[in-house]
């Protein structure tokens, strides 16, 4: 990972069968509004004859691009047949403003190619889980270009059937290092949403992740590579809007703590105005380490001060007092249980879902710590 990259490309979910055209719009002209430019919706599990779903997903598309959005609709096998494409003939999706079929389906590889080269600049988004390297790798050697290439992983609405967190770092990574745009799916904690077969505990990629505070999902899947980031359920408020778009926007890693004590102007400065906090790569299982401030700060105090506690517990943020001048200014999060040995000033707390980030932070990831409201 770097210590600074693009933004996230930012999108919503919608879903024509469930809601009018007129409602969706209004929430397409919001999220507009905060920078979202992509807009997933399934188009295979809408039910009614092949010339009425065209007609509402032509319209649908319209009012995407008048509020400047691209969209993506999912499809699988038994979908393109019922409205009568192939993989040599994409021409009915075109027709309706199309911009990425997401293949929601198993295709064997001559099929992917004739569907890449499709002559529309459609692009092709595929299942991220169920997507290797060789694939990719194989389909270049038939000439196409990656940029004509998406992953995207999906979203669960039933409880406890999310990915695991570990398969979908080990996915991101993965095509990630391919050269892919990765996108994935957080959970709007509005009331009354809705979304695919009765979705009421939000539509997330991660299980792990369901919960969290709907930008705090945002920000630590864009942490773990993910670069196309969708709200899963509709319609996600404008809290929610927006705090995705701001915790995203400056392509670093922003991460949200709670100051304890009365802490000194040289600690909150250190903490809160100091903008190249970053682990260097080689700290110990016990802390994640910004050591850049006790250089920048060196000639400031920073005077002990005690706290009662023998240890430090996971998620305490310490920095190194003037007990130990050489380190003073330092910025440790805590990992692992660490002896109060009297150098160390506790600063501040980073909660247990907020701590997930250093799951994903990177060496030489710049984090820019947030006071947590």
């Amino acid at each position: 990972m770097t210590s600074r990259s693009e933004a996230p490309t930012l999108g919503i979910s919608v879903y024509p069968d469930l809601r009018p055209l007129e409602e969706i719009a209004a929430y397409m002209v919001k999220a507009a509004r905060y920078g979202y430019t992509r807009v997933f919706s399934s188009m295979f599990s809408v039910e009614g004859g092949p010339r009425e779903v065209l007609d509402l997903f032509k319209r649908l598309n319209e009012v995407a691009h008048e509020n400047g959005m691209r969209v993506s609709l999912d499809v699988n096998p038994q979908c393109m047949e019922r409205f009568g494409a192939t993989p040599n003939d994409l021409s009915v999706y075109h027709s309706i403003g199309t911009d990425i079929l997401r293949m929601d389906g198993a295709y064997g590889e001559e099929d992917n190619v004739r569907m890449l080269n499709n002559p529309y600049g459609m692009q092709i988004e595929y299942n991220a889980s169920a997507l290797s390297p060789d694939v990719i790798e194989a389909l270049v050697g038939r000439g196409i270009k990656k940029e004509r290439m998406l992953a995207c992983h999906n979203f669960y609405p039933q409880r406890y059937t999310g990915l695991r967190w570990d398969r979908f770092i080990e996915v991101n990574a993965r095509l990630g290092q391919a050269g892919l745009h990765v996108g994935a799916f957080v959970s709007s904690h509005a009331s009354q949403t809705h979304g695919v077969w009765d979705a009421v505990d939000g539509l997330p990629t991660v299980e792990r992740l369901r919960d969290f505070p709907s930008d705090l999902q945002a920000r630590i899947l864009a942490a773990a590579g993910t670069t196309d980031i969708f709200f899963g359920n509709a319609y996600a408020t404008d809290e929610e809007l927006k705090a995705v778009h701001e915790g995203l926007e400056d392509g670093r890693k922003h991460v949200r703590i709670e100051p304890v004590y009365d802490l000194s102007p040289t600690e909150r400065e250190i903490l809160f105005e100091f903008t190249q906090h970053m682990d260097m790569g080689d700290s110990s299982e016990w802390m994640w380490r910004s050591r850049l401030p006790r250089v920048e700060y060196a000639n400031r105090e920073i005077l002990p001060r005690r706290h009662a506690s023998r240890e430090f517990v996971p998620g305490d943020v310490v920095m190194v007092n003037d007990n130990y001048k050489h380190y003073a200014g330092e910025v440790q999060v805590v990992l692992q249980p660490m002896a109060n040995d009297g150098t160390r000033n506790l600063v501040a707390r980073i909660d247990e879902q907020e701590m997930t980030m250093f799951d994903v932070v990177g060496a030489f990831d710049q984090v820019i710590f947030d006071a947590a409201l």
